[in-house]
């Protein structure tokens, strides 16, 4: 696919304005360029990004309301799905606060970079949250490529009690998974088939009790 297609797909779906695809094609540039070094998104996504990192994150704006007021973005790595939802909440005038969770140091500072770059509504917390750090706090949560649906949710129950919801991006095995971890919790939740795959589904999750 052309690049002009992606691009042109992506804002389609994501009905942002020029000033935004110019930024996300700053983006673009510099996680081609720093990726080399830190090793943000994978080899075989490079020449995909507005379509398979881009738009499978824009997704995720559906799922936020006006009762939403702070996003937390749960091993933010190379700002997916944080950066890309803080970039199209500026472009909606949303007044949404990001805060991206990143144990590593050099993509934590990669990305402070970003939030300055393009000045978005966002913090970089550099810490480790699955060291029993109990100090999580927001409205939404959000998880893309971090850990397994099961450390996911016992990391919230454990951490954040007052949270609206989570937003869950879940791969091929996500309807397994759901599955298995339904032995153990009460979960109230809404799905959705991804735009850039078939196999995948974003999980909105508004409560979760453990049996």
């Amino acid at each position: 696919m052309h690049e002009n297609i992606k691009i042109n797909t992506f804002s389609r779906y994501a009905q942002v304005s020029r000033e935004t695809i110019t930024r996300l094609k700053k983006f673009e540039k510099i996680l081609i360029k720093s990726t080399k070094n830190l090793n943000l998104i994978g080899k075989s996504t490079i020449n995909n990004i507005w379509i398979r990192h881009f738009l499978d994150c824009a997704q995720a704006i559906d799922f936020i309301d006006e009762k939403c007021k702070t996003i937390v973005d749960l091993g933010a790595g190379a700002g997916f799905p944080g950066v890309v939802l803080s970039m199209i909440a500026k472009d909606r005038k949303i007044p949404l606060k990001i805060k991206l969770i990143e144990k590593s140091a050099k993509k934590s500072n990669f990305l402070k970079g970003i939030i300055k770059e393009f000045t978005l509504q966002a913090e970089v917390i550099n810490i480790n949250i699955l060291q029993g750090v109990n100090f999580l706090t927001g409205d939404v949560f959000v998880a893309r490529a971090f850990k397994p649906l099961a450390e996911i949710l016992e990391l919230m129950h454990r951490n954040e009690k007052n949270w609206k919801k989570m937003i869950l991006f879940l791969g091929k095995t996500g309807k397994r998974d759901l599955h298995e971890v339904s032995k153990i919790w009460h979960i109230e939740y809404k799905q959705k088939v991804s735009v850039t795959s078939n196999d995948s589904i974003i999980l909105e999750i508004s409560k979760l009790i453990k049996k």
